[in-house]
C-alpha cells in the first residue's frame, strides 16, 4: 500500500507482514519475524500489534469461557483508577497512564478462556525487539507497539502507539511556519500514533497479520523516544481530570 505525503514527507509505503505462525508464551518475536524473511532496511519503521507482543510476554490470564463476564474482576485489578461505567463497559486508567476501555484487558485473538493484558512496559518491548534486529541483521529501525483504541467524542475504533523505541513518538513543529507563513505555536504532532493507524489499513483485526513495515519516513523522526514519556499527558496538564 503507498500513500502520498505533502511537504517533506516523500511517498510511503506500507508493506504487510505475512506468515507470521501463532505466537505463544516465551516465543521470541524478533526470531519469528526475521523466519517470515522479512526485508527490512535502515529507517524501516516495524509496527507490530500489542496481542502479539503480550502473547510473547505471557501476558494471559485464565478465565471461565462459559462466563462473558469473568473477565471483569481482572479489569478491576487492572485499573489504577476507574473513570466511567456503562453497562459491562469500564472506561479506566491503567498502571501505564492509558484511558482506555476494560484496561485494555482483550478477549479477541485468544484462545477461548484466555484474556490478553497489555505488556508491562510497551517501550522496553519495543526498545528490546529494536536492539535485537540491530544485532541479529546490522539493520537500524524504529519499532512501534500498537493497539486499538477509542476515542472521546468520536465513534470508531483506531490504532495508536501504546510503546515505540527509535522512531520521534511526538515530532515538534513549534516555531515552523505554515504555507502562509505563519508561525505554529502549539503544533505536536503525533506521529506513532499516525504511523499506527495507516498501518492497521493492512493488518485489519481479522486477517492475521500482526505487523508490517512503513518505509520512506523522513530520516530526522528516527531518534530515541517513549510513548510513556512523550505522549501521556500528565496529570498537571489535563484538563479533564
Amino acid at each position: 500500500m503507498k500513500v502520498s505525503a505533502q511537504g517533506s514527507v516523500p511517498d510511503l509505503a506500507i508493506i504487510a507482514v505475512r506468515g507470521m505462525p501463532e505466537v505463544r508464551p516465551g516465543d521470541n518475536l524478533t526470531e519469528l519475524l526475521l523466519a517470515t524473511n522479512i526485508d527490512l532496511r535502515n529507517h524501516d519503521c516495524l509496527v507490530i500489534t500489542q496481542k502479539i507482543v503480550s502473547k510473547a510476554e505471557n501476558r494471559l490470564v485464565a478465565i471461565e469461557p462459559t462466563d462473558p463476564l469473568s473477565h471483569k474482576p481482572i479489569v478491576e485489578s487492572e485499573s489504577v483508577r476507574i473513570l466511567r461505567r456503562r453497562g459491562n463497559l469500564v472506561i479506566s486508567e491503567t498502571a501505564h497512564g492509558f484511558i482506555c476501555a476494560n484496561a485494555g484487558v482483550d478477549l479477541s485473538n485468544v484462545e477461548r478462556g484466555q484474556a490478553a493484558l497489555l505488556p508491562k512496559d510497551s517501550d522496553r518491548s519495543a526498545r528490546r525487539i529494536k536492539e535485537q534486529i540491530h544485532a541479529r541483521t546490522g539493520v537500524s529501525v524504529g519499532v512501534i507497539i500498537s493497539d486499538t483504541f477509542g476515542r472521546p467524542w468520536r465513534r470508531g475504533l483506531t490504532d495508536i502507539a501504546i510503546g515505540c523505541a527509535g522512531i520521534a513518538a511526538i515530532v515538534d513543529m513549534r516555531g515552523s511556519t505554515d504555507t502562509f507563513g505563519r508561525q505554529l505555536l502549539v503544533t505536536e504532532v503525533a506521529t506513532v500514533d499516525e504511523i499506527a493507524a495507516a498501518t492497521e489499513l493492512v493488518m485489519g483485526k481479522a486477517t492475521g497479520i500482526p505487523a508490517a513495515i512503513v518505509r520512506g519516513l523522513p530520516h530526522k523522526w528516527f531518534r530515541e523516544s517513549s510513548v510513556r514519556s512523550e505522549i501521556v499527558r500528565s496529570p498537571s496538564e489535563d484538563l479533564f481530570r
